[in-house]
C-alpha cells in the first residue's frame, strides 16, 4: 500500500511538472492506453515529442534543436533523430524537454536556452549576461575583412565586445592582426575571454565604456556594434531576457553612436577605419555623423534581408 502511494504520489507530481502555465500538459495522455509510465503518463517517442512541440507552437527546427539538446546531442543532428524516431524518452528527458520549451514559448532567446550560439563558422558561449550575437552582424566582420589591410599587424579594437564574437572573428580569420576588444561590462567580459580560451583564439581583453577603455591609444581598424534600440521602442518586451544596457540607447537609439563618431579621431591612425552596425532605419543618420566627423569614404552594407545594417568611413590620409 505504502508503495503504491508513493509512486501515485510521484506520478502526480511528475504529471504537474509537464503542465505549462496555464495548465494546458504537453504531453496528454491518451484514455485507454496501456503501456504507461508511473503515475498514469504514457511513454514519449522522439516522433510523439515532437509533434506535440508543434502542437504547442514550435516550429520543426525549433522543436528538434530543443529535444536534441535535451539528449545532450548537436543541435545540428537532425538526421540521428530521423533515424532514432522511435526511441522512448526517459522521464527525465521529457522533463529537460519541457523546461527548454517553457524557456523558449517565453521568448527567451534560443541562444540562451541552448547555451551557446553559431557566428562566422565558431560556436560561442552564451548567457544573459551578453546579447546573443546575430547573423547580421556577420556583415560588420566582412565587411572589415575586405579592408585595405597592407599595414603589417593591423591594431584593430571591437567595442562593446559582449560575447567576443567579432574580435574572435578577426581573430581567426586574420591571425597577423593584433586584435583588443573592450566592454563596459565586466560579466560580459568573462563570457568573451571565455570564448577566446575554448577557441584557443589570442585577443587582449579590455575593461571600460568606449573609449575609455583605451586611453591615448590608436588603432588601423575600430568596429562596434552598440545599443542601438530607442529607450521607448516598443519591441524591447520581447527582448526582456537580454542585457537592457546592451541594447537602448536614449531617445532616438543613438546616444552611444554619437559618443564612438565623436571620440573617433583621436583613436584612430591616419586612414583609419570606422565601422558600426546600427538598426534598420539609421543608416542615414549614421551617414550623417560620419560625415560631419569628418570622415571620408562614407558608405553603408546590408544585411541578408537587404537592409543597410552597417555603416562606416575612413579618417585622414592613409599612412
Amino acid at each position: 500500500m505504502l508503495l503504491r502511494a508513493v509512486r501515485a504520489c510521484a506520478g502526480k507530481l511528475r504529471a504537474a511538472a509537464l503542465s505549462p502555465p496555464g495548465g494546458r500538459s504537453l504531453w496528454p495522455g491518451k484514455a485507454g492506453s496501456t503501456g504507461a509510465l508511473d503515475g498514469g503518463v504514457l511513454p514519449v517517442t522522439l516522433t510523439d515529442a515532437l509533434r506535440r512541440a508543434s502542437a504547442a507552437g514550435l516550429s520543426r527546427l525549433e522543436a528538434q534543436m530543443l529535444l536534441l539538446h535535451a539528449l545532450g546531442r548537436s543541435p545540428h543532428d537532425r538526421a540521428w533523430l530521423i533515424a532514432h524516431d522511435a526511441d522512448v524518452l526517459t522521464n527525465e528527458q521529457v522533463l529537460t524537454f519541457t523546461t527548454l520549451q517553457q524557456r523558449f514559448l517565453d521568448h527567451e532567446p534560443m541562444a540562451y536556452v541552448l547555451g551557446d550560439q553559431d557566428f562566422f563558422g565558431m560556436r560561442l558561449a552564451v548567457d544573459t549576461r551578453v546579447l546573443a550575437p546575430r547573423p547580421d552582424t556577420e556583415t560588420l566582420v566582412e565587411w572589415a575583412l575586405t579592408l585595405d589591410t597592407s599595414v603589417d599587424g593591423l591594431e584593430v579594437l571591437d567595442m562593446g565586445t559582449g560575447s567576443g564574437a567579432i574580435a574572435l572573428a578577426l581573430a581567426q580569420q586574420r591571425p597577423r592582426w593584433r586584435v583588443s576588444a573592450s566592454d563596459a561590462s565586466a560579466d560580459a567580459l568573462a563570457v568573451a575571454q571565455s570564448n577566446g580560451e575554448r577557441l584557443h583564439t589570442s585577443v587582449r581583453w579590455l575593461h571600460g565604456s568606449w573609449w575609455h577603455a583605451v586611453p591615448g591609444e590608436r588603432f588601423d581598424l575600430v568596429l562596434s556594434n552598440p545599443p542601438y534600440i530607442a529607450d521607448d521602442d516598443p519591441h524591447m518586451a520581447a527582448l526582456r531576457h537580454e542585457p537592457r544596457s546592451a541594447l537602448t540607447s536614449g531617445a532616438d537609439g543613438l546616444d552611444d553612436i554619437r559618443a564612438i563618431v565623436a571620440g573617433a579621431p583621436a583613436h584612430l591612425h591616419p586612414g583609419g577605419w570606422l565601422l558600426l552596425e546600427h538598426g534598420h532605419d539609421q543608416a542615414g543618420a549614421v551617414r550623417a555623423l560620419l560625415q560631419a566627423q569628418g570622415f571620408a569614404a562614407v558608405d553603408s552594407r546590408i544585411d541578408l534581408a537587404g537592409i543597410e545594417r552597417c555603416s562606416g568611413g575612413r579618417w585622414g590620409a592613409a599612412r
